[in-house]
């Protein structure tokens, strides 16, 4: 076997072992964002339970990030065949919607935070600020409350007998704390990504590498990129 060849097949295994790496990352990802939600699911319905309006920026952080999915894509496919320059743009843009992203999600937290919804969830059920009905509504094990006079009720109880602010008083908001849970942890493995992003922007511009071989890339496109594609679809508020 001659060098070149030895050198080229030593290139596609270290490539294989690191596509392999990639997916048993991506896999964890899945099932830690999985295993949330359904801690999540069952939660709700053991309890009370508080039904958050999500604010309107994680409404724009779920465009921006999807937005940045296609243009990556876009991005891959033009480097592929050939577009380096342009695909080191697109790429750019790309890294451009997901800090985007990343900064409606922190103002999502803001709105969250100032409405009385805290990571810890300590600040008691009572305190949450808003409309009720519009900002935020509650259940009792599935059932829904109803709001009258300052008093929570089952929806249940036609009579309004029993009131039930006592017991909801010191209730801890679970509800705020798997919110932020699952989006701190989004954004923690979306920074990776970024950083991914980040590189093959500046190696692009710079030529560093030849973006025209895309094998040269593949494998910083796979640990890099591909854990921003990985948490699409987990929480995107």
């Amino acid at each position: 076997m001659s060098t070149a060849e030895a050198a080229a097949e030593d290139l596609a295994m270290r490539h294989s072992a690191r596509r392999l790496l990639v997916k048993l990352i991506c896999f964890a990802i899945v099932m830690l964002f999985a295993g949330l939600t359904s801690a999540y699911i069952v939660s709700s319905g053991s309890g009370y339970w508080v039904w958050l309006r999500l604010p309107q920026a994680f409404l724009y952080s779920t465009v921006a990030i999807v937005l940045s999915s296609v243009v990556l894509q876009i991005a891959y496919t033009t480097t592929k065949k050939g577009g380096g320059k342009r695909g080191a743009l697109l790429t750019a843009l790309a890294l451009a919607l997901g800090l985007a992203f990343t900064y409606f999600q922190f103002e999502g937290f803001g709105d969250l935070y100032a409405r009385g919804n805290s990571l810890a969830g300590d600040g008691g059920v009572l305190n949450i600020k808003g409309t009720y009905g519009e900002d935020f509504t509650m259940s009792r094990k599935g059932v829904p409350l109803v709001f009258e006079d300052g008093k929570y009720f089952l929806e249940t109880d036609a009579a309004r007998e029993t009131i039930l602010n006592a017991e909801i008083e010191e209730l801890w908001n679970g509800s705020s704390s798997y919110l932020y849970m699952l989006t701190l942890l989004h954004l923690a493995h979306l920074a990776l990504g970024l950083v991914g992003l980040l590189v093959m922007v500046v190696k692009g511009i710079w030529a560093a590498i030849p973006l025209r071989n895309i094998s040269d890339i593949g494998a910083e496109r796979s640990t890099g990129i591909s854990s921003v594609d990985c948490g699409y679809s987990s929480f995107c508020s």
